[in-house]
């Protein structure tokens, strides 16, 4: 039951995004809630491997066994549900905007969008979810005191009792992607000032976590000469996989963010002019060239209402003959760029990562306050400052070419 920011894709409904992974389960206090389809998995699992143990220990039952197993496996997904809704609706408090809330194979996760946080709130919003299964655990076990069930509803309480215990207990370990972990993140965050550093922390503590788990119940079983029950040892290897994962996930995210000062539209974009769709070739070769290269600068072509279009190819341009230069029209040797694709040149930081995140293709042009091309900026390049390709977070040329005016 993990917790992560994101934003949605430009031109992709809400429920196109739901139907793509899962099915749309409505909404719930305002926020969407989608059934995974990985999640019919971890029911068919529960249904073969409870059922049988369920019509050993309660012969009476008979296939209805089965019948209650998968009833075990939906009252686990209600115990997810509210756990993650408690996460969305504490979130809510600080108004941090809640985009869905996703059951699968694993549980279920909150997607938030982008917000502000602080250690403190960070750690009220995470243990929202376990406290909100030990809240559920507590009002079955006083049905189960009070309530004499028996039965098939006795059975299923006992279990609903156990599986909200359990589920508490487990996001409270002090580990990223568990919920326990943003104590361990909050911690360090309040003591180094960098949550960055608090998240590495948490990452790190998730990994000593799955090296636990896995020495307790499969390691020293088996080095006791003692043979682990079976189902239990795929379940615990198949759970430490997933938090293995979401912990180096956390890590490397943490560091990424750790270089986001270096994503800078106007440090790293490419010198760039721009020119109407209605210029031609030659217009293009009549452009102030790279005085160490020769070369012309990237040229962006926008539309008669000033937004870029198209970007000019330098090597279809050197096709074109001298004589045809001046009747060919520039857009014959241009691509077009992504619907949207340009970027303001104060943009940087997350600011930036988010807004080209909804932005198709891979180049975008970068315009000043009144709208003139100054630069272009590339997805690779982007990529390459983040994650360390480029240390200087700079274009090679260093520099950027004046724009022409629209």
């Amino acid at each position: 039951m993990t917790d992560t920011d994101t934003q949605g894709r430009r031109g992709e409904g809400p429920q196109e995004q739901a139907r793509k992974e899962g099915i749309p389960l409505g909404r719930i206090a305002g926020v969407r809630v989608v059934l995974a389809y990985s999640w019919f998995i971890i029911a068919a699992f529960t249904v073969i491997v409870y059922g049988p143990v369920l019509a050993s220990n309660n012969p009476e039952l008979g296939l209805t066994a089965y019948v209650v197993a998968f009833a075990y496996a939906v009252l686990l997904l209600i115990s997810v549900l509210v756990h993650e809704l408690a996460h969305a609706l504490t979130a809510k408090i600080y108004r941090w905007p809640t985009q869905k809330i996703v059951l699968n194979l694993w549980g279920g996760h909150t997607q938030f969008e982008s917000f502000t946080a602080s250690p403190g709130r960070s750690v009220l919003v995470a243990l929202a979810g376990p406290a909100a299964n030990f809240v559920l655990a507590g009002g079955g076990w006083l049905l189960l005191t009070g309530g004499g069930l028996t039965g098939v509803a006795g059975i299923l309480t006992n279990i609903f009792v156990w599986a909200n215990l359990l589920i508490g207990i487990f996001n409270v370990l002090p580990g990223l992607p568990l919920d326990g972990g943003r104590l361990v993140e909050s911690a360090v965050w309040k003591a180094t000032g960098s949550q960055e550093k608090g998240t590495i922390a948490a990452g790190w503590s998730g990994r000593i976590i799955v090296v636990a788990l896995v020495g307790w119940f499969v390691a020293l079983p088996l080095l006791s000469g003692r043979r682990p029950e079976f189902s239990l040892m795929l379940i615990t290897l198949l759970v430490c996989s997933f938090l293995w994962m979401g912990a180096t996930a956390s890590i490397r995210q943490a560091r990424l963010r750790g270089r986001l000062y270096l994503v800078d539209a106007a440090g790293l974009a490419e010198p760039a002019v721009g020119l109407p769709e209605s210029a031609t070739v030659a217009d293009v070769l009549r452009l102030p060239r790279d005085g160490s290269t020769g070369a012309i600068p990237a040229v962006v072509l926008y539309r008669p209402d000033g937004r870029p279009a198209a970007l000019v190819d330098a090597g279809a341009v050197a096709a074109v003959p001298d004589s045809a230069a001046g009747t060919t029209p520039v857009t014959a040797v241009a691509y077009p760029l992504g619907e949207g694709a340009y970027v303001p040149e104060g943009s940087r930081g997350q600011e930036l990562l988010q807004y080209l995140a909804q932005l198709e293709g891979q180049d975008y042009a970068v315009v000043d306050r009144d709208g003139t091309v100054t630069g272009l900026l590339r997805q690779s390049t982007v990529l390459n400052a983040i994650t360390g390709k480029n240390p200087a977070g700079r274009n090679p040329a260093g520099r950027r070419m004046n724009g022409q005016s629209r």
